[in-house]
């Protein structure tokens, strides 16, 4: 590593773990559903990102109007994401919920890639995508076996979590596809989380009560809105600026390790041997995307500028 690339190796791991701490901080706010934190996290925080790009979405707004399809699709991915996400979290837990997510949500864009921009998969992608399958399943065994009554809310919130990776895959595939045009990165991703921000906001209306019921509901609101969904994204759009996509993709890799680790050393849940297990596969999946040269170009670029 030079000294020149640091402050951006830094800048990313930074975000990385605000990222990682998600999913334990709305433990924190327990009358508050995955709805109402959701909304509030994503639909503020996409907000803020559209009131920091409104030079860029100004500028290039005509540009933006014309790609108002892939905008739109955008816009719907950034919708269902936290829904679907931290939904995900309350019915399987945290570890779980984090990792089916984050794990599936490369793959279904390897997927998009293959159906969308007609690329074939290498075989570095299709080791990954098994890696990452097997590891969501072992994932799901363990949970079973500390707690087999749990069988409905544990394979709902893999479910969930699979759509959540589909969204995320989504929206990453519109921002790619719109700075691929020569859309500029801030007003892409501007308009993108700005316009699902605003869709949102009904949800947030409709189930945000408790977060003002108490003064510790609110601060975990607005801790999620303003510190993994607006700074984080500030300091990967400040890392990546400054070391290569294929790097910062694997230093997000600390993520998925960090809510994991939160979940057992703060929440208390507990994994036996094999979920670790599983919890390693899909790591190794995400560094195999990472790393593989045939796969720089293709799942792992479009994921990581979705960051920005």
């Amino acid at each position: 590593m030079s000294r020149s690339s640091l402050p951006g190796v830094l800048a990313v791991l930074v975000a990385a773990v605000l990222w990682g701490t998600t999913g334990t901080a709305a433990t924190f706010a327990p009358d508050v559903g995955p709805l109402a934190m959701g909304a509030a996290a994503l639909g503020i925080g996409g907000i803020l990102q559209a009131l920091v790009a409104a030079p860029s979405l100004l500028r290039q707004r005509a540009a933006l109007a014309s790609w108002r399809t892939v905008v739109c699709a955008g816009a719907v991915g950034v919708v269902i994401y936290p829904l679907a996400f931290y939904s995900s979290m309350h019915l399987a837990g945290v570890a779980i919920g984090t990792v089916v997510s984050l794990g599936s949500a490369p793959i279904v864009s390897g997927l998009l890639e293959m159906l969308l921009e007609h690329r074939r998969p290498s075989a570095w992608w299709v080791l990954a995508a098994v890696l990452g399958i097997a590891g969501s399943a072992v994932l799901c065994v363990a949970k079973l076996h500390e707690a087999p009554a749990d069988l409905l809310h544990t394979v709902a919130g893999v479910g969930l979590g699979l759509v959540a990776g589909a969204a995320y895959a989504v929206y990453s595939w519109a921002a790619h596809r719109l700075m691929s045009a020569g859309v500029g990165r801030a007003a892409a991703m501007g308009a993108i989380f700005g316009l699902g921000g605003l869709a949102l906001m009904p949800v947030l209306a409709l189930t945000g009560a408790p977060l003002l019921a108490t003064p510790q509901a609110l601060t975990v609101g607005a801790y999620m809105a303003l510190i993994p969904m607006f700074v984080g994204y500030l300091f990967f759009g400040s890392g990546l600026s400054r070391v290569a996509p294929s790097t910062a993709t694997t230093l997000t890799l600390a993520e998925p390790a960090v809510a994991a680790v939160l979940a057992v050393v703060i929440v208390g849940e507990r994994l036996p041997l094999i979920g670790w297990a599983g919890l390693a596969g899909i790591g190794v999946s995400l560094l195999v995307l990472a790393v593989a040269p045939a796969t720089r170009g293709a799942a792992t670029s479009a994921s990581v500028r979705t960051r920005l």
